[in-house]
């Protein structure tokens, strides 16, 4: 159960991420906790540890994709490293980032891909190289002798296949005296405006720390509608007004993508059978392509590819479209003060790959709330 202190933490750490400008949450140099976040992406797992300053301070990222960190760069103000975790050396990370001995809080949110059931048609090909990667994530991870390990995946970490490379970490971690807790969330029941099933893993060596608990329901959840509905209407291709908000910009369809939503019904409705490619009529498992989102529901989980309506149900609600990379951060619970750096291609690579900044708050708030008991 989430405790009073918590809803407090929480409810502070909202607050600077509605208002969220580059810089805003870096955190003072005597915040209790340190913050160093591997595979951050554009940071939206930093963000928010960001939003609690009074408890931590962000001392960088480390991320191979150059444009991503100039995103993290650009928000944190902090160093940041372009560098692959299977080359970086443990003494290059406390020199580079001035670990000291302040407690830490160590991010690692490996890539997901590895582990999707989406790859279950690639079943006859080697296992994905990137799956060994939370293990050696791991191996770092305990000789910074961190106060506290986050690490956020797709559910199949925990279950099935791919149980052991959690496993694998697991037993690295309580080698070394830590005690790990595990749970799997669906986003929107931490406000996300998306329907995002995501496992949540922490080690610890505090006793009493407890991962906390979703606490919106499913009729409480943050809708589409609530999340864009507010947004001006756009059309596929248009330029931005003078003054306008260039992520608001839609890319340039085909006549014939345009010629498929236009058929799709408004407010969540489905392609309708024989209309667009013929391909999609003859293999299961492609009935959310070009589908529209629903207004009074969360958003489908948003991916690298929501930028393209032929990839999922990436349309929007009514306007004959796809979606901007505004409304893809907004689902993704961003605040539209965070600053994005690249092409709108990269912009939403960045935005699928991010942990909600709103989940990471609550874990964030959890640890918070843990240290003043």
């Amino acid at each position: 159960m989430n405790s009073a202190s918590f809803n407090d933490i929480f409810s502070e750490g909202c607050e600077l991420l509605n208002n969220w400008q580059p810089g805003a949450g870096i955190g003072s140099p005597v915040a209790p906790f340190d913050v160093l976040d591997f595979f951050c992406c554009a940071g939206g797992a930093s963000l928010g540890f960001a939003c609690l300053p009074s408890f931590f301070r962000v001392l960088g990222g480390v991320d191979i994709d150059s444009t991503a960190l100039q995103s993290y760069q650009k928000n944190f103000n902090t160093p940041v490293l372009q560098k692959d975790i299977m080359s970086v050396q443990v003494d290059e990370l406390k020199t580079y980032f001035g670990i000291t001995d302040r407690p830490l809080v160590l991010i690692g949110c490996a890539p997901c891909q590895g582990f999707s059931t989406h790859r279950k048609r690639y079943h006859d090909i080697s296992e994905d190289q990137r799956n060994t990667l939370i293990g050696f994530f791991a191996e770092i991870a305990v000789k910074l002798n961190p106060a506290y390990v986050v690490m956020e995946n797709v559910p199949e970490i925990l279950r099935g296949k791919y149980i052991y490379h959690y496993e694998e970490a697991k037993a690295v971690f309580e080698s070394h005296g830590y005690r790990v807790c595990q749970k799997i969330y669906n986003a929107a029941g931490t406000g996300v405006p998306q329907s995002r099933q995501r496992a949540i893993i922490i080690a610890t060596r505090s006793q009493s720390y407890q991962l906390p608990e979703e606490w919106l329901s499913p009729t409480e959840y943050v809708t589409v509608r609530q999340a864009i509905g507010q947004l001006p209407p756009v059309a596929s291709g248009a330029v931005p007004e003078p003054g306008g908000d260039l992520l608001h910009v839609c890319s340039r369809h085909k006549e014939s993508t345009l010629a498929v939503i236009r058929r799709v019904p408004h407010d969540g409705g489905f392609r309708p059978r024989g209309v667009g490619p013929r391909c999609l009529d003859r293999v299961k498992g492609f009935s959310d392509v070009y589908g529209r989102l629903s207004w009074d529901k969360p958003s489908v989980t948003i991916t690298r590819y929501a930028r393209n309506p032929a990839s999922g149900r990436f349309s929007h609600p009514e306007q004959d479209r796809g979606l901007t990379v505004r409304e893809a951060a907004r689902l993704q619970s961003f605040p539209d003060g965070f600053a994005w750096c690249g092409n709108p291609g990269k912009c939403f690579h960045q935005i699928g790959e991010a942990v909600p900044p709103l989940l990471s708050l609550a874990i964030a708030s959890s640890i918070a709330d843990d240290t003043t008991k």
